[in-house]
């Protein structure tokens, strides 16, 4: 294991990298991590040698290079979040006998990858594929809360932007900002009767290692068919599921 600190210390200059939008000079790369300069111009030109990083000499910055590219794309690919989220959603589906599905966030919608359904039940408009506004669904509103007010301000900037199924929802970017006050308090999100009438959700987001939400996990029942504690019963499945996922991804939960 000669070699692990290299390693690590060549992972955390890419992770360094990847936070920033634009590419970073050395020195700063030396300061951010408390290494030696001619230890980060070593690890920078192995990184360049295999195209992880990308030197560009007229402004004096490195940044991340093609084989970085090609690492994130095959992660999309091998679908590494569907695989882990499969047994916890079923496990979801058994405690609950409620349908459940796992959705992400594309724009300003939800994208539903996964829906894990009960035996019994019916089939609902979140399938596989089927793209929603993320305001009107418990998993979109899930995930937005836990996203930074600038870039909800960003997706959502005006009126046009705010669209309705059944004519209830948040219709403004104040009435959003309280609907996610709400859940940043409760720690889950609630949608009823905004997506399918009839029909409530509960869901809670999925997290990386900075926080930021990469799923929304839910479970959609109906709203006559299930009392107060048997709904409380179903926040505390999805949260735990979501927690769960949010560990197995090593995020923070």
């Amino acid at each position: 294991m000669a070699n692990a600190p290299a390693a690590r210390q060549a992972l955390t200059v890419l992770r360094l990298l990847a936070r920033h939008t634009e590419p970073v000079p050395a020195s700063a790369i030396a300061r951010d991590l408390n290494l030696p300069r001619s230890s980060v111009y070593h690890l920078l030109a192995v990184l360049g040698e295999q195209e992880f990083v990308v030197h560009l000499p007229e402004e004096r910055r490195y940044g991340l290079g093609v084989a970085a590219f090609e690492l994130g794309s095959a992660y999309t690919r091998q679908a590494p979040l569907q695989r882990l989220a499969r047994q916890p959603m079923v496990r979801l589906v058994d405690a609950t006998k409620h349908n459940a599905h796992l959705a992400v966030l594309h724009g300003r919608d939800v994208l539903y990858v996964i829906e894990e359904r009960a035996p019994g039940r019916p089939p609902l408009v979140t399938d596989v594929g089927v793209r929603l506004p993320s305001q009107l669904t418990a998993s979109g509103l899930a995930m937005l809360a836990s996203l930074p007010p600038q870039q909800v301000r960003a997706l959502f900037p005006s009126r046009d932007t705010f669209v309705q199924r059944h004519g209830v929802g948040p219709t403004t970017l104040a009435g959003l900002r309280t609907v996610l006050s709400r859940v940043r308090r409760d720690g889950f999100a609630v949608e009823d009767g905004t997506v399918t009438p009839d029909f409530a959700s509960v869901a809670a987001p999925v997290l990386d290692h900075v926080g930021h939400p990469v799923a929304g996990i839910a479970v959609t029942y109906p709203a006559a068919e299930v009392t107060e504690d048997q709904r409380r019963f179903i926040v505390e499945q999805v949260i735990k599921t979501a927690t769960d996922l949010t560990r197995r991804v090593r995020g923070r939960a």
